[in-house]
Parts: C-alpha cells; sequence; structure tokens
C-alpha cells in the first residue's frame, strides 16, 4: 500500500473526500514527526508508539581499505506495536 492507497482507503472508511482524506493523513505524519523533532514520544493507545532513538557518534572502518572513519551521532525515529495491533494482524 503506498499513500496514495492510504488516502482512499481513508476517504472509503469515514466517507471524508479524497482531498479531506489527503489532509488528513498528511497532517497525522506531520504532527507526528514534529512530535518526533521535539524529542517527544507519540503513543497512540492500541496501535503504537513512536519514538526518537538517539545513536552516539562511533568510529568504524572503511571496509574496502581499512581506514577508520568517523561516524556521526544521528537521531533514528522507532516504532513499537500496540498489543491490540500486534493481534489484528496476526
Amino acid at each position: 500500500m503506498n499513500k496514495n492507497d492510504l488516502v482512499a482507503s481513508v476517504a472509503e472508511i469515514s466517507g471524508l473526500t479524497k482531498a479531506d482524506a489527503l489532509k488528513a493523513v498528511d497532517g497525522v505524519i506531520e504532527a507526528i514527526a514534529k512530535s518526533l523533532r521535539n524529542d517527544e514520544e507519540v503513543r497512540l493507545v492500541g496501535f503504537g508508539t513512536f519514538e526518537v532513538k538517539h545513536r552516539p557518534a562511533t568510529e568504524g572502518r572503511n571496509p574496502r581499505t581499512g581506514e577508520k572513519i568517523k561516524i556521526s551521532a544521528s537521531k533514528q525515529p522507532k516504532f513499537r506495536p500496540g498489543k491490540t495491533f500486534k493481534d489484528a494482524i496476526a
């Protein structure tokens, strides 16, 4: 399923027009992204939790040359599905 399929499905299930469903889907995605940018957790009971994991800077090696390289610190988005969601797809 891609974004257009999701929008069509939301429109069909909710009775919204596709334009309104697109606004709703975009709004949800933007709200989650904004919270994660601010290092806030987004917890949707029954669905799951979106959170940011901080990865510290490390030192790695170039596999071709064996040369040491610096790997920058980064923030990684993570999703943990909730029990109700897991049960729904099992």
